[in-house]
């Protein structure tokens, strides 16, 4: 299972950030940010070239780790060293897509999932923009596009649960409508208690257009005790290897109540994230998949940390 248990005893500690000082002195002019990584204007979506890595780091609490510098990271694509030529610590702003399971199964866990979703309303950048897009029988998008974050709280009052679950064709349609944000830092929020019975698409289908697709899937699983069908015992393999692909978390929750502090926890690292980018020394157009990791150069004395970043990008190919 590829999805990260929660217990609520480490809650407390989840949300809070550890910051590590760079081993060497900021400089402005080596630190320099593209603007266009702050702001998300046109420059890097039409820059084919340039390769954007959001990282997220960790310790082996789990906390978030802030403060490392560009020397303290290290970029592969296909085993081959990368030069960062963009590096970027701070809290740019970011289109958020909330995809909310609203099926029959979630009578008794929508209040508690409603109360996350403000949660991570609260913790947000004033900048960023939000979508809702609930799903059961078939996916259907409440509220687009908005930085008011009211509007979102208000489609939320009229989330009745009833219905199955078309969690795939959530995540297809979620991720087309991706493309009118107006951010280059993009992540879905999944929240659901099951696996997919209902979708039109495969499972085949959402992995490859993920992989395409420059969005964070990040996903909660309020998942009972005990699988009754098959679908919801291959729901936490379905979320975790979707977040995965993307470089994002995936939870497993088995109490709606811990809801909360992980949506807490994932607007942290939303504000936390570094971005790295760098222009790929191959320079072929031929649309294969290229494999992206990413590692860690700390200083001595510092403890293990963990990397979580996107597992790599498709060429361009033409």
């Amino acid at each position: 299972m590829l999805c990260l248990s929660f217990s609520l005893t480490h809650a407390q500690s989840d949300v809070n950030d550890v910051h590590i000082q760079p081993r060497v002195q900021p400089n402005p002019q080596r630190d320099s940010v593209d603007a266009s990584l702050k702001t998300g204007t046109a420059t890097i979506r039409k820059n084919v070239n340039l390769v954007l890595v959001p990282v997220t780091v960790t310790d082996s609490s789990n906390r978030v780790i802030t403060g490392l510098d560009r020397q303290n990271f290290q970029v592969y694509e296909d085993k081959h060293p990368q030069e960062i030529k963009h590096f970027s610590g701070e809290d740019a702003p970011v289109s958020i897509g909330i995809l909310l399971d609203v099926s029959g199964s979630m009578a008794t866990k929508i209040e508690r999932a409603r109360e996350a979703v403000l949660q991570l309303l609260k913790t947000s950048n004033p900048q960023d923009e939000f979508f809702l897009m609930t799903f059961a029988d078939a996916p259907a998008l409440v509220e687009d596009f908005t930085s008011n974050p009211d509007e979102i709280q208000r489609q939320l009052l009229f989330t009745a649960p009833k219905g199955r679950t078309s969690l795939i064709d959530a995540i297809f349609l979620g991720i087309n409508n991706m493309k009118k944000a107006k951010h280059q830092r993009k992540a879905l929020l999944i929240i659901s208690d099951g696996g997919d019975n209902r979708s039109r698409y495969t499972e085949g289908d959402v992995k490859s257009l993920v992989k395409e697709a420059d969005v964070l899937v990040y996903s909660i699983g309020v998942f009972d005790r005990e699988f009754r069908t098959i679908e919801e015992r291959l729901g936490p393999e379905l979320l975790g290897e979707v977040s995965d692909l993307t470089g994002a978390h995936c939870y497993t929750l088995d109490n709606p109540n811990d809801l909360l502090q992980i949506a807490e926890r994932i607007g942290l690292e939303l504000r936390s994230q570094y971005v790295l980018g760098y222009h790929p020394d191959n320079s072929s157009r031929n649309g294969k998949w290229r494999k992206i990791k990413v590692r860690l150069a700390l200083p001595s004395g510092i403890s293990a940390l963990h990397v979580q970043a996107r597992t790599g990008y498709y060429a361009p190919s033409r």
